[in-house]
C-alpha cells in the first residue's frame, strides 16, 4: 500500500511536471522509479497539436509479387502505416488485415482520419512497412515505401505504384530490384461532421417526455410511491425529467415540448390511455419548459387514476409519426421515457422501435424504483442490436439508465444528477451523427455571428 501510494504521489508530480513541460516543447522523458533506487524503464511522452483538419479518407491497396517469406507456401502479407513526427519520429496509426498464403494480396478497403495519417499536413511523409505474418509474432519484414497524403489524393496512377524495398537485401543483392510492388486501387476524401456543426447549421432537437401511470409505482398519496408529492422534495420522475430536459432544451429555440403520460384510466369516463397529454389538451399537448411539464405532471397525479398495463409503444409510435414527417435533418426528436419497469407490450415495442431507427429519432429510457430492467437492458442494444420479426434496427437508437445508480448515499443529488444526465446524453450525439450520415445530408453553414447594428467585426489574429 505504501508502495502504490509513494507511486501515485509520484505520478501526480510527474504530471504537473509534464504539463509545464508541454507548454515549452513536444517531447518529455522519465525514468521511472516504481521501486525506489531502481530504474523500471523508460516513459516518453510526446504531444503535438492536432490541426483542425476534419476530412477521413478511405483508401485501398493491393500488391504484386512480394518476397516469399515462408518455407511452406507463399507469405501472408500485412501492411503497417506510420505517421511522420514533428521531431523526425514515426507513429503507427494503421494496421491492415492479414492476407494470407498470396504474393499478391488485396487488402481492404479501410477509412483513416487525416489528422491520423498526416495531422492535416498534406506534404509530411508516410512510411508504409509490409510484413509476412508469423504466428508466434516475430513478422518477417518485407519491405518499405514512403508518400504523402499529397501524393495518395492524387488516386489511382502511375504515381500511385510504390516499389517495396528491403533495404538490407539491396546492399546484399547486386542485381536487386525490389521486394514487390504496392498499387493505390482507390482513394476518397469526405468531410466528418460534428453534432455542433448540424445544431450550428440550424437543426432543431425536439424533446417529447413520457411518464409512466402504471399502479405498479404505488399510491401517489403515500410517501412510498414513486410518484409521491413530498412537499421538500422532488420525487424520482421529477428528478430523472428535470436532470435530463433541463440540458435538451437548450437545443429547443421554441422550449415547448410535448409531455405525455401511459398506463392511466382517465376521467371522466376512466378509459385507460397509453399516450395522453399531461396537461389534459389533446390538440395540443404542449408544455410550456421543464418547469411547465413538471407543472402538468403534477396537476395530472390528481386527476388520473394509475392504472396499466404498462406499454411503450404508443408513445414510441406517437413521436415516430412525427419524425416521419420531416427527415431532411432540419429536426431530430429525442424522446424520454421515465418508467417503474416491467414492460408489458415487449414484442410491439421492438417492432416500434426497428420502425423508428430508421427516423431521425433517439429514445431515452430511465428506470426509477427497485425493479428488475432486464427488458430495458435489452431495448438498450448496446449488446445485441434490437431485432423484430427478423429485421435488425438500422441504427441503436436506445440509451437506458437505472435511476438508482445514480442516488449517492449522503443525499447530494446535484452531482448525482449531473453524472445521469451526462450519461443519460451520452449516446444521442452520435445516434444522431450515425443518421444524418446514413442519409447523406451535410449541416447548413452557420449563419454569421450577430452583429448588433453600428458595430463592425474586428478579426484578432490569435
Amino acid at each position: 500500500r505504501e508502495h502504490t501510494r509513494n507511486f501515485e504521489e509520484k505520478s501526480d508530480n510527474f504530471l504537473r511536471i509534464k504539463r509545464k513541460t508541454m507548454r515549452n516543447n513536444c517531447n518529455f522523458t522519465r525514468i521511472n522509479l516504481g521501486i525506489p533506487g531502481k530504474k523500471c524503464g523508460t516513459i516518453i511522452l510526446s504531444a503535438e497539436e492536432l490541426s483542425n483538419c476534419r476530412d477521413s479518407a478511405t483508401m485501398q491497396f493491393c500488391a504484386n509479387k512480394l518476397d516469399k517469406k515462408d518455407f511452406f507456401g507463399k507469405s501472408d502479407p500485412f501492411m503497417v502505416f506510420y505517421r511522420s513526427n514533428e521531431d523526425g519520429t514515426f507513429t503507427i496509426c494503421h494496421k491492415t488485415e492479414v492476407v494470407k498464403n498470396t504474393l499478391n494480396p488485396v487488402w481492404q478497403p479501410f477509412t483513416i482520419p487525416v489528422r491520423a495519417l498526416c495531422n492535416g499536413d498534406y506534404d509530411r511523409t508516410i512510411k508504409v512497412e509490409v510484413y509476412d505474418w508469423d504466428r508466434d509474432g516475430s513478422h518477417d519484414f518485407i519491405g518499405d515505401f514512403t508518400t504523402s497524403y499529397r501524393e495518395l489524393a492524387r488516386g489511382q496512377s502511375q504515381f500511385n505504384v510504390y516499389e517495396v524495398i528491403n533495404t538490407k537485401k539491396k546492399m546484399k543483392k547486386k542485381k536487386y530490384v525490389n521486394s514487390g510492388t504496392v498499387t493505390l486501387l482507390s482513394f476518397s476524401v469526405e468531410s466528418e461532421f460534428t453534432f455542433l456543426d448540424y445544431i450550428k447549421g440550424g437543426t432543431q432537437i425536439n424533446f417529447t417526455v413520457a411518464i409512466d401511470f402504471t399502479a405498479s409505482n404505488g399510491n401517489p398519496s403515500q410517501s412510498t410511491s414513486l410518484h409521491y408529492m413530498n412537499p421538500y422534495q422532488l420525487n424520482a420522475y421529477a428528478m430523472a425529467l428535470k436532470a435530463v430536459g433541463e440540458i435538451i432544451q437548450d437545443y429547443d429555440s421554441d422550449k415547448m415540448f410535448p409531455a405525455l403520460g401511459f398506463g392511466a384510466k382517465l376521467p371522466p369516463d376512466g378509459r385507460v390511455s397509453h399516450e395522453f397529454p399531461l396537461n389534459g389538451n389533446m390538440e395540443n399537448p404542449y408544455c410550456n419548459g421543464i418547469e411547465g411539464i413538471l407543472e402538468a405532471y403534477h396537476e395530472s397525479l390528481k386527476t388520473v387514476q394509475l392504472y396499466g398495463p404498462t406499454n411503450f409503444a404508443p408513445v414510441v409510435n406517437h413521436v415516430a409519426r412525427y419524425a416521419a414527417a420531416v427527415q431532411d435533418g432540419s429536426q431530430y426528436f429525442v424522446l424520454l421515457i421515465i418508467t417503474d419497469g416491467v414492460i408489458s407490450d415487449m414484442a410491439q415495442t421492438k417492432e416500434a422501435i426497428v420502425n423508428a431507427a430508421k427516423l431521425p429519432m433517439s429514445i431515452i429510457i430511465v428506470g426509477v424504483g427497485q425493479a428488475e430492467f432486464d427488458a430495458m437492458v435489452e431495448l438498450d442494444g448496446d449488446d445485441i442490436r434490437v431485432s423484430s420479426r427478423g429485421k435488425l434496427a438500422e441504427r441503436d437508437i436506445v440509451q437506458f439508465v437505472p435511476f438508482r445508480d445514480y442516488m449517492d448515499r449522503t443525499g447530494n443529488h446535484v452531482l448525482s444528477m449531473a453524472r445521469l444526465a451526462k450519461d443519460v446524453l451520452a449516446e444521442i450525439p452520435d445516434q444522431f451523427i450515425s443518421y444524418m450520415k446514413s442519409r447523406g445530408i451535410k449541416p447548413n453553414p452557420a449563419p454569421p455571428p450577430y452583429t448588433p447594428p453600428g458595430h463592425t467585426h474586428h478579426h484578432t489574429q490569435i
